[in-house]
């Protein structure tokens, strides 16, 4: 992104003034696959975070446990 990060992108979601700011579902597909890379997604409010390349299986039930929770 040009204008911010992911990560930044996610933080100013969180804090708009929408009803479904707080719980939309935000899943990172990153490169970054550290376990500092996960906790910075987590403390910026994204609900998951999937390492490239992705798995489908993996993304596929990702997807499932969010819609469902």
């Amino acid at each position: 992104m040009p204008q911010m990060d992911g990560l930044e992108a996610t933080r100013n979601i969180r804090r708009l003034e929408r009803d479904d700011a707080k719980t939309i579902p935000i899943i990172a597909l990153t490169a970054n696959a550290f376990d500092e890379d996960v906790e910075k997604s987590m403390q910026a409010g994204l609900n998951a975070h999937l390492a490239k390349p992705v798995e489908p299986d993996t993304l596929f039930g990702t997807l499932e446990k969010l819609i469902h929770k």
